[in-house]
């Protein structure tokens, strides 16, 4: 549901005026984040190939990767996502938006957290490891 309202309500928040924010630099910030956050959110795809899957699962000869983006933060396609969704937010300059941005982390938040249990429980003390030395979302933040 909050995908769909986001789909919609930014634009349309936008275009009647309702609850936006003000200036055409707050836009284009916007369009800088938007682009950021879908090249974040599409670079997973190309590093873990045919182990990245829309469903929190283990594969057949899985191995935990650990270097480039994922030697920083073990979550780049989720924090892409949210990048993504606010950038689009702020070019519609819609609180709407930012609001919707904002709810989409509670299930963000658990996904992360059956990921990161089902990854503990296969590959146990090497993950414990990676998560010691990795962000889980946000880079010096959490």
């Amino acid at each position: 549901m909050i995908g769909l309202a986001w789909a919609y309500l930014p634009a349309y928040t936008d275009r009647i005026g309702f609850w936006t924010l003000d200036g055409d630099s707050l836009r284009w910030f916007g369009v800088v984040l938007y682009a950021a956050g879908g090249i974040l959110r599409i670079w997973p795809v190309f590093v873990l190939g045919r182990r990245f899957s829309g469903l929190v699962a283990i594969q057949s000869r899985h191995s935990l990767v650990t270097t480039g983006i994922y030697s920083v933060i073990r979550h780049p396609s989720y924090l892409g996502a949210l990048v993504f969704m606010l950038g689009s937010a702020l070019v519609f300059r819609s609180g709407v938006g930012i609001l919707l941005a904002a709810a989409i982390l509670v299930p963000v938040l658990a996904r992360i957290a059956s990921e990161e249990t089902l990854l503990q429980s296969q590959f146990g003390a090497e993950y414990d490891a990676y998560r010691a030395r990795t962000w889980r979302l946000v880079p010096f933040v959490y």
